[in-house]
């Protein structure tokens, strides 16, 4: 089978994963193609994260995803205070 054939093919499986799998051949793909660079084949290779988020965390992810999601650019002078730095020196 030639590579063009074997990538087709490739894309039509990856076309036909249920949605809950897209994260998990997402990773596994990202690993395959880091195979020549030992640096990302190792951070790829690591466990995800096993320690639970707090509550805090939790809710900065989620307006964070919110953020990210409306489209919306977020002023310089917001960024600055949501990261408690004053943007007027």
């Amino acid at each position: 089978m030639s590579a063009i054939k074997r990538r087709e093919r490739i894309h039509r499986l990856v076309d036909q994963l249920p949605e809950a799998e897209l994260h998990a051949a997402e990773r596994f793909l990202e690993f395959l193609a880091t195979a020549e660079n030992p640096v990302l084949r190792a951070l790829w290779s690591a466990p995800e994260e096993e320690e639970p988020l707090t509550p805090e965390e939790a809710a900065a992810l989620e307006e964070a995803y919110a953020d990210l999601n409306s489209g919306q650019p977020i002023p310089d002078a917001e960024l600055w205070r949501r990261l408690g730095h004053d943007p007027e020196p």
